[in-house]
């Protein structure tokens, strides 16, 4: 097992043993050694060794006969995941639905079909009792691993906090860290809603700060700071939702420097996950005090509602305190499921597979709408457009909407005594034919080129 490896022992274990399979070191019907021989010299447990072996066999690499051991198993190896026709139409009140991102099925709904299959068949004894914290720790080390290509900085296990979905973790960390009878929490002006909400549930002010091309302004947000009082920050350095602007390294140190220095809190959205990071995330800037929120519903299915928050080092009894107190923890069921779909070793290529096929769309929506104002991002699965003279916010979405088309008016990113830009979020659907999402960016762009004679508001 190489040194220089990472990620969760028994996850090296079966990386290695995979690459000697590609590497032609192994091949179809060599026998595995027996699992107490492996462990014994590479001194690791033999637990360890079942549970990559398991690995293996969930992911087709191996077999395991009764009686006999594993073998390597029969099929091709080294091939990208082929990908799978489930091809549906999101729609709400019969209009295609652009207003959140639809991922394509590119193999991940047979991962959790084959996920679902193996806890039913585990032992009674695990569906009747309250799981305890160790019975989550193999989760949490496979979402450090899965966290592992953002630049975070040094996580630990106990710094992890399994929660359901983003606004789950978002709605968590604010009831761990907010003090006092009247605290107050900073966003952009235009924000992702999410904070607003979980800001509304806990009856916090939410105050609205200014931002530029390079995100939020460092002046204003010192000065809210001392005018209000806040508390804490809550914000999305790299893909900012909805308008995609991404923070510079240079502009995130000096807010850094600037919370550290008032004490404020941070908060930072990483739901979008970039395939690249322009800049290191404010954990690693100031890593005393951030508090990151990511989770799987944008880069591999929404439906498991899990995600993953990440306090600064130290703190992460007092969040899993918490949300125990909330709502004691995932499901054990749901836990195992997606322990099994975060380690299988195909789950990396669906997530390229999707990515590209979701960047696909990306450029098709471009070639219909890039000679208006429109901001985009191969690896971002949502277009931001600011519209032409003659069209409002409000009045292009009623009017996409008559043409059985939803999206989002800038007016939902704001605050409710803030202003808004005309402009529109435009989600990509690839749960649909291409033709068909094509058909609907000609749509939006008929509309476009003909605004209303008389400008509604």
């Amino acid at each position: 097992m190489p040194q220089t490896a990472s990620g969760p022992k028994y996850r090296r274990v079966a990386d290695a043993i995979q690459s000697a399979i590609r590497a032609g070191d192994l091949a179809v019907g060599d026998k595995l050694p027996p699992v107490r021989d492996l462990a014994w010299s590479l001194g690791i447990t033999p637990g360890t060794v079942a549970r990559a072996y398991t690995l293996l066999t969930h992911a087709g690499h191996a077999v395991a006969e009764v009686g006999r051991g594993t073998f390597v198993a029969r099929r091709h190896m080294g091939q990208t995941v082929p990908a799978r026709e489930y091809v549906s139409i999101p729609v709400q009140d019969g209009k295609l639905s652009l207003a959140s991102p639809q991922l394509p099925d590119l193999g991940q709904v047979a991962l959790l079909r084959d996920a679902f299959a193996r806890i039913g068949e585990t032992a009674p004894e695990r569906l009747l009792q309250y799981p305890t914290r160790d019975a989550y720790r193999p989760l949490r080390e496979a979402a450090i691993h899965w966290l592992r290509h953002i630049p975070l900085g040094r996580i630990e296990e106990e710094d992890v906090v399994l929660v359901h979905g983003a606004q789950s973790g978002l709605g968590v960390i604010l009831q761990t860290i907010l003090r006092g009878p009247a605290p107050t929490i900073l966003v952009e002006e235009l924000a992702y809603p999410g904070f607003r909400r979980a800001a509304d549930l806990l009856r916090v002010e939410v105050v609205g700060l200014p931002s530029d091309d390079n995100g939020l302004i460092p002046e204003a947000l010192e000065e809210a700071i001392r005018q209000t009082g806040a508390q804490v920050l809550c914000t999305s350095p790299d893909v900012h939702n909805p308008t995609l602007v991404s923070t510079p390294s240079d502009r995130r140190q000096t807010i850094a420097d600037i919370c550290r220095t008032l004490d404020v809190q941070i908060i930072e959205d990483d739901c979008y996950r970039r395939t690249s990071n322009a800049a290191p995330s404010y954990r690693i800037l100031a890593p005393e005090r951030t508090w990151h929120v990511a989770s799987i519903s944008k880069v591999l299915t929404p439906a498991l509602r899990l995600g993953f928050a990440v306090a600064p080092r130290g703190r992460g009894p007092e969040l899993r305190q918490t949300a125990e107190h909330g709502f004691f923890g995932l499901a054990q069921p749901l836990a195992e499921v997606a322990e099994s779909i975060l380690t299988n070793p195909e789950t990396e290529a669906i997530m390229v597979a999707i990515r590209e096929r979701m960047a696909a769309y990306v450029r098709v929506a471009v070639n219909a709408l890039g000679s208006y104002d429109l901001t985009w991002q191969e690896d971002v699965p949502f277009l931001w457009l600011h519209l032409p003279q003659g069209w409002r916010a409000a009045a292009f979405c009623r009017a996409t909407e008559a043409r059985g088309i939803q999206i989002r008016s800038a007016d939902e990113f704001a605050l409710r005594d803030g202003r808004a830009p005309h402009a529109v979020r435009i989600a990509i659907n690839a749960q649909i034919p291409l033709e068909h999402f094509e058909t609907s960016m000609h749509h939006l762009r008929d509309l476009l080129i003909h605004p209303p004679e008389q400008i509604s508001v």
